[in-house]
């Protein structure tokens, strides 16, 4: 895409940019990204994560499939879905962790890091 070496995105990148960000627009996608940062999972494991019926979790993957954020891998006769690459991974991560800081407190992102904890127990 090379936009960080333009001031300007090309119109057709903007539109993407656009699908994607529509994309991460419903609660359950949202869940369903942040369970495969860390693993692939089946649509049923995906589904007892995120707490939704297993056909609506699929109908979601299909979206997030169409728009590449993530992948499948077919074993036997099970499909396991995982983020489609690092950039989504960053992408979710950043969209929660900037989620957090419009909650009260210290973010939980930000607990385990010792400058943090040391600063608290300084005001503490």
């Amino acid at each position: 895409m090379n936009a960080d070496k333009h001031k300007t995105i090309a119109e057709d990148q903007v539109r993407l940019v656009v699908e994607v960000l529509r994309m991460l627009a419903d609660p359950t996608r949202i869940q369903v990204l942040w369970a495969l940062r860390d693993a692939e999972m089946s649509v049923n494991e995906l589904a007892e994560a995120v707490g939704k019926p297993a056909p609506s979790v699929s109908q979601h993957l299909a979206k997030l499939r169409m728009a590449r954020l993530v992948r499948t891998r077919r074993a036997g006769t099970t499909i396991f879905y995982s983020l489609e690459n690092e950039h989504v991974r960053q992408l979710v991560t950043d969209a929660v962790f900037n989620a957090e800081h419009a909650g009260p407190g210290v973010p939980a992102h930000h607990r385990a890091d010792p400058a943090v904890r040391s600063l608290r127990a300084q005001e503490g």
